[in-house]
């Protein structure tokens, strides 16, 4: 057991909820007005991970906070201070975790494919009058949307956003993801699977530290506005020049972008897969 001192771990904590402040405080103050943005909001609302239990910090399985009591329901107090109860956690959530493990190993031992050029954001609007994000006007019309998409096709393996293609564009995708197969064709290329670092990184939570959670919640909220400016939609209002898939130099752009996330996910991914291959072998240990 790793044994922090007072004021290093409590350090630790106001750095951690600081860090988080700067993106929270602004969410929730258009939440409160009634305004939504498209990039900003998205990981709170569409992950639903609340902004009060992202701020709270954690230090990971395995470490003691010298000092501390009633640090959580998660913690037993130890007389040298808190730490994690991992063995009623994993009683749990031992389900969850070793799914979660295998699917951050299959997606690392994959090759990235870098040829999808965000087109599962156009597949979703692709022939509809009802999208998402139907605040912000469209950069092209229909027709035009729909001509992108049917002649560059689509190849999306990742079952959360192919679920949100419309009707009509789901028989386009060169793919047909269900949750089953997830860990069969998430890949490390794919702007959502690498996104969704953050999701599987505060379901581990509190078995993860809090810096790996806001790690893995920053560079989710990098690709997110890529994930946009590479969208149909017009977000030049809101600063971001828009990345045009439709061109040739659209598409060097974002798969140059697309393999500068891969990397530096691939880091990010290892350390959630070390936590749960640790995890999953304490509790064969005799």
């Amino acid at each position: 057991m790793e044994v922090l001192e007072s004021e290093e771990w409590r350090a630790r904590a106001e750095a951690h909820r600081l860090r988080i402040e700067v993106w929270a405080e602004p969410h929730l103050a258009r939440r409160a007005r009634g305004e939504a943005h498209p990039i900003e909001d998205f990981l709170f609302t569409y992950y639903g991970h609340r902004p009060a239990r992202l701020r709270k910090w954690h230090p990971g399985a395995g470490v003691v906070l010298r000092g501390a009591r009633d640090f959580g329901r998660d913690y037993l107090d130890t007389p040298e201070g808190a730490t994690l109860d991992t063995a009623a956690l994993m009683d749990r959530r031992g389900s969850s975790i070793e799914w979660i493990t295998r699917l951050l190993a299959a997606t690392a031992a994959r090759p990235g494919y870098f040829g999808c050029f965000g087109l599962h954001e156009w597949a979703m609007v692709y022939r509809t009058a009802e999208v998402r994000h139907g605040s912000w006007p469209l950069r092209l019309g229909g027709e035009e949307i729909a001509e992108v998409v049917e002649q560059r096709g689509v190849r999306c393996g990742h079952f959360d956003a192919f679920r949100f293609f419309t009707p009509e564009a789901r028989p386009l995708n060169a793919l047909q993801p269900t949750r089953e197969r997830q860990p069969e064709l998430e890949q490390p290329g794919c702007l959502h699977a690498n996104m969704d670092l953050y999701k599987w990184a505060y379901k581990l939570s509190p078995l993860v530290s809090g810096e790996l959670v806001a790690d893995c919640f920053t560079l989710a909220r990098d690709i997110r506005a890529v994930d946009m400016r590479a969208s149909p939609y017009d977000l030049s209002s809101l600063g971001h020049r828009a990345i045009r898939v439709e061109t040739p130099e659209g598409r060097a752009e974002y798969a140059a972008e697309q393999r500068g996330f891969a990397e530096r996910a691939m880091p990010l991914r290892q350390r959630l897969l070390d936590v749960g291959e640790q995890l999953l072998a304490g509790t064969r240990l005799p």
